[in-house]
């Protein structure tokens, strides 16, 4: 391997690295070494919880000698890192909590086990805030994640160690999650793409819950191809996951080329009608994300496309219907962490209530144990009617609002969140504060909506600011058109924080 390609490999994403593993310029052992020396070096920005580098270097050796054997899969030999919610049988699974410190799975989560079949190999596992309850990555119980793009800054959560790695290019991609925004919301604050297909395309066996109804898993790359490629390998019908959508197999990389295959060279989104919710352009809005997002607008308008004025009449309704439903479901999927059959217990007790007490009071981070508060308060006899069924009911209206929407649009487009990343610290004294940013995803969330993060340029202090584009069920293949056709004609997905 030449010094130039040595050079170059960390700055190759998915599809670059596909392209140079099958033409035999560089094997996935040189790829996996060099990665690997990478996250070494870089080990102070926090992303990485746990590694195995002799593991990783004899995935790398078997997915060279399939590809000497003449096998083509686009992601074989390919390094990536996953999010320390999925469990892994090689690796230990903590969730980014004390109370599962250690603890290794005897199974594969199925998003993990379809990319080991693709021939993927893993360089470890990534921090997230614990148990995924976070949009700053200060949560975790091990230790903060950094802004490559600035240290002194979050890079959002929870899948915060899984942007900051795929951001200071220590992996090509990395898996997430998002239950109100956590793929989103981190891609914006650290420039990369990520993308949450539709509630159901990804197994969640596997995947430690957090709220049930709302989870879901996606890939965060550098490029919506990156992103296509790998979600193309995780998604598909699951029979041990009761909400894997029965469909056909999806090759969602097809879709993207095909449909940029039919359109116009020069503006390969013409008819495509881009809805702007006046409610994701409120007065508080900061002027430097505004005048990003309308740089992103405006190049998409070149394209072809056509901005049409849309309303989402209940978005401010979904940070109270998000905050009563997903801390109802986490304290009921808490509630098997009591140091009975696996994870942490306490070494002192008196007897069985008192061992569950000190276990979890131990075991659990501040934010973890709030929430599981305020959910089993709404799930209380005297509450559950007055705010659990209410909430309901509200989350079903935000989701007319947006087949509302579909009607007059195809997709929808907006900020991410309010805000460049935040520095550290900024939210720890206020959650509200921090609940306040997931303003823009949550919407999306509760209606079960595929939803993307599109880097479209910088705000004040050089932050990356991202594009969130919205569409509707099951229409992936259109949001991965969308912003592969943004990125063939901008290079703001290209950028990267000095010294990476």
């Amino acid at each position: 391997m030449s010094s130039d390609l040595h050079a170059e490999i960390h700055e190759k994403g998915v599809a670059a690295l596909s392209r140079a593993l099958a033409s035999r310029e560089v094997s996935s052992t040189e790829i996996t070494k060099h990665l690997l020396a990478r996250v070494t070096a870089h080990e102070a920005l926090g992303a990485f919880l746990h590694t195995d580098p002799e593991a990783s270097l004899a995935a790398a050796t078997a997915a060279d000698s399939r590809r000497a054997a003449g096998e083509t899969g686009a992601l074989i030999g390919v390094p990536l890192a996953h999010k320390d919610i999925f469990v892994t049988r090689d690796m230990p699974t903590t969730a980014g909590s004390k109370i599962l410190a250690d603890y290794r799975s005897p199974f594969n989560a199925t998003v993990i086990q379809r990319l080991i079949d693709a021939g993927t190999v893993s360089l470890g596992k990534l921090n997230c805030d614990e148990f995924a309850m976070g949009s700053a990555n200060e949560n975790s119980a091990f230790k903060p994640v950094n802004n490559p793009w600035d240290a002194g800054r979050v890079p959002g959560g929870s899948s915060g160690g899984s942007a900051t790695a795929v951001a200071a290019r220590l992996v090509p991609a990395s898996t997430g999650t998002d239950t109100g925004g956590s793929i989103r919301q981190p891609a914006s604050f650290t420039g990369i793409t990520g993308i949450k297909p539709t509630y159901g395309v990804c197994s969640r066996y596997g995947m430690i819950a957090f709220a049930s109804s709302l989870d879901q898993a996606g890939p965060m790359a550098r490029s919506a191809e990156d992103c296509a490629l790998l979600l193309s390998a995780m998604s598909g019908f699951d029979e041990r996951d009761a909400t894997s959508v029965q469909r056909p197999p999806q090759d969602f990389h097809a879709q993207m080329l095909q449909a940029r295959e039919g359109a116009s060279a020069a503006q390969p989104l013409k008819g495509l009608r881009i809805g702007l919710p006046r409610e994701f352009f409120p007065e508080g809005l900061a002027g430097d994300v505004n005048a990003a997002v309308r740089a992103g607008l405006q190049e998409l308008e070149k394209l072809g496309a056509t901005l049409v004025d849309v309303s989402l009449p209940r978005t401010q309704l979904a940070i109270p219907v998000y905050y009563i439903i997903a801390p109802a479901e986490a304290s009921s999927n808490l509630s098997r962490f009591d140091g009975v059959k696996f994870g942490h217990r306490a070494a002192q007790y008196d007897d069985l209530l008192d061992m569950y007490k000190k276990t979890r009071a131990e075991g659990f981070g501040d934010e973890v144990k709030r929430r599981i508060m305020v959910g089993t308060y709404v799930l209380s006899e005297g509450y559950y009617d007055a705010y659990y069924l209410q909430a309901q009911k509200l989350r079903r209206m935000i989701a007319d609002d947006f087949q509302q929407c579909f009607t007059q649009c195809d997709l929808i487009a907006g900020p991410v969140a309010p805000t460049v990343a935040w520095k550290h610290g900024e939210g720890k004294d206020d959650p509200v504060k921090a609940y306040l940013a997931d303003i823009f995803t949550l919407p999306g969330s509760l209606a079960g909506l595929p939803g993307m993060s599109v880097p479209v340029g910088f705000g004040d202090g050089g932050m990356p600011v991202g594009l969130q584009l919205l569409g509707n069920y099951f229409k992936e293949g259109q949001l991965l058109h969308a912003a592969h056709a943004l990125q063939q004609a901008t290079d703001w997905h290209r950028a990267a924080p000095s010294g990476f």
